[in-house]
């Protein structure tokens, strides 16, 4: 029997400043049928997709990309911060509130013309996500989609994914 998913988000307002309401998943993670209708979900949106590969910004990405992976039988590749990974990388720098960032790839993380879907816990600004766009494009591979557990629509990053079929399991 399907569950709202929307039950399993604990709301925090004023975290991690006041004004801001905090969408904690922890409640979904936790438990496992909801866990897992997410994850199914996700999973059928890649398979319809044809997905070769999961990509997942560091680190929440890692906790909804790998169980998606593990499913469909397909490789994960980590997108991580500066100094993370041990081989030869790819880079890609995105904006910050205040400043930059950037996310590294091993440069055989992904395969020339393989699909890539990338996934992550939250969609807000679209910064971090289109940096991991940026990295699988560098390397060649083809992003067949972008998936979420929520998507903040107030913080239009949905705009910087424009061209990409993109999922949202629940809108807030």
């Amino acid at each position: 029997m399907a569950v709202d998913l929307h039950n399993y988000v604990a709301s925090i307002p004023d975290y991690p400043e006041k004004g801001v309401v905090f969408r904690d998943l922890s409640p979904l993670m936790a438990d496992g049928q909801a866990y897992k209708q997410a994850t199914d979900q996700i999973v059928q949106f890649a398979r319809d997709k044809g997905v070769e590969m999961i990509v997942g910004p560091e680190a929440r990405g890692f906790i909804v990309g790998c169980p998606v992976a593990y499913d469909l039988g397909v490789g994960f590749a980590p997108a991580r911060k500066k100094g993370k990974l041990p081989r030869e990388t790819v880079k890609a720098e995105y904006a910050l509130e205040y400043g930059t960032s950037e996310l590294h790839m091993h440069k055989d993380a992904v395969k020339p013309g393989q699909k890539v879907l990338i996934t992550d816990d939250l969609l807000a600004t679209g910064g971090t996500i289109k940096a991991t766009i940026d990295l699988v494009e560098s390397l060649g591979g083809i992003v067949v989609g972008c998936a979420f557990l929520i998507e903040l629509d107030a913080l239009n990053g949905r705009d910087k994914l424009e061209g990409y079929d993109v999922l949202s399991l629940m809108h807030y």
